[in-house]
């Protein structure tokens, strides 16, 4: 972490749990449990269902509450589908876009994150996007251009203003509810080239001033390790942010110097 020149941020991704009684529930018990003064920004991606009940038990709270995903177009015929415009009259403050399983189970490509990606931005969310590799891809050696291509993409269109809304979140697939994270020494080094990327892009200070999370599997165990490394600037958090104590745990290590 570089809390000099960047947030830390810690995002839980809830995926497809939790109902409207249990997110009160959940969210009740983090608030005895989460610091009072957390050293990072505090989020909760929830179900587009759960928004409403984690507004109202988040309130007061040091916890913001997101969206897992938007659709690209403000409105039409896309049954399903949830608009920036949505969103952002549902109080959410930040999005997801580009989970890996997103891309996986539900055909997303790079060029439907972008646009995904500039609703958001355009909308006034912040949007974490996500990038990552997957398990050929890095036994081949192409994690590099994968993740560079990835992020290339997915900011076409994107000035060095509206970055100001955009965190990137390393997360690589085969460490995706697999159990398996990445060393503390790769997960550095992938978000060290995704800053450089947006260096090249934008500039070294501006990509400084970038929050770079990172997604695998990160938990109450490796978080302190992880959160240790200059590049990463927090995690996006899956199964851990379904506990409160768990979750509670990472967000301390982010208290770390």
């Amino acid at each position: 972490m570089n809390r000099a020149t960047r947030k830390t941020v810690i995002a839980g991704n809830w995926k497809m749990n939790m109902t409207p009684s249990q997110t009160t529930a959940l969210i009740n018990e983090m608030k005895t449990t989460l610091p009072a003064e957390p050293a990072c920004d505090v989020v909760l991606c929830v179900p587009f269902v759960d928004i409403a009940a984690a507004k109202a038990a988040a309130e007061g709270s040091v916890i913001k509450v997101g969206a897992e995903n938007v659709h690209f177009e403000a409105k039409g015929a896309y049954t399903g589908e949830i608009s920036a415009e949505m969103l952002v009259e549902c109080g959410v403050e930040y999005v997801i876009v580009g989970h890996s399983e997103r891309r996986q189970y539900f055909g997303e490509t790079d060029e439907t994150v972008n646009k995904r990606l500039l609703a958001g931005v355009n909308a006034g969310l912040t949007v974490i996007l996500c990038v990552g590799e997957m398990l050929d891809e890095r036994q081949k050696d192409i994690t590099a251009e994968v993740v560079a291509l990835q992020t290339k993409v997915a900011l076409q269109g994107v000035d060095a203003e509206m970055l100001k809304k955009v965190i990137i979140a390393y997360e690589p697939v085969w460490a995706i509810g697999t159990g398996l994270t990445a060393t503390d020494d790769q997960a550095e080094e992938v978000c060290a080239l995704i800053r450089d990327v947006l260096a090249a892009k934008y500039g070294r200070d501006v990509a400084e001033t970038v929050t770079i999370q990172y997604g695998g599997s990160m938990n109450a165990g490796n978080a302190q390790s992880l959160l240790s490394k200059t590049n990463v600037d927090g995690g996006l958090i899956g199964g851990a942010s379904l506990k409160a104590a768990d979750f509670a745990k990472i967000v301390e290590a982010s208290n770390q110097d």
